[in-house]
């Protein structure tokens, strides 16, 4: 993927994921004859190109339920100093991440305990083996 923004979101290109596409012969076959014909440089060109021009469509009911579910849009970084002050205040927070959201590599499984009460995250989720166990029961 290109950097760059598409709506609200930013897009990286070390923050991309991998997915698996199951298509039937001739759908495939009517990709490659665009590929061919140089309409599109590769299988995953096409791909891509087809997933936005979707997302475009749906920007609306998109943007809707972002804020009916109160959902971060794009990308929500913890670090371990923020963590630290919900716990200093005896608070904790509720992860809800449309996008990609990441726990910092320093933040060990007690604080994240302390501290996060839900994950909700549509999209992709990124903290340590440890941090990501412990806040299983807790991810919606």
């Amino acid at each position: 993927m290109a950097s760059g923004r598409r709506g609200s979101v930013a897009v990286e290109p070390d923050r991309t994921e991998k997915i698996t596409v199951n298509l039937g012969p001739v759908d495939l076959g009517r990709i490659d004859l665009l590929v061919q014909e140089g309409f599109f440089t590769t299988r995953t060109d096409f791909i891509r190109t087809a997933v936005r021009n979707q997302l475009e469509r749906s920007d609306a009911t998109i943007e809707q339920t972002v804020a009916r579910r109160t959902l971060v849009l794009g990308t929500r970084h913890l670090t371990r100093a923020e963590l630290e002050g919900l716990r200093a205040r005896g608070e904790q927070m509720h992860l809800r991440v449309l996008g990609l959201a990441t726990i910092a590599d320093d933040v060990d499984p007690d604080l994240a305990l302390a501290t996060i009460a839900s994950v909700e995250v549509l999209g992709a989720f990124r903290a340590s083996r440890a941090v990501k166990a412990a806040l299983g029961p807790r991810i919606v």
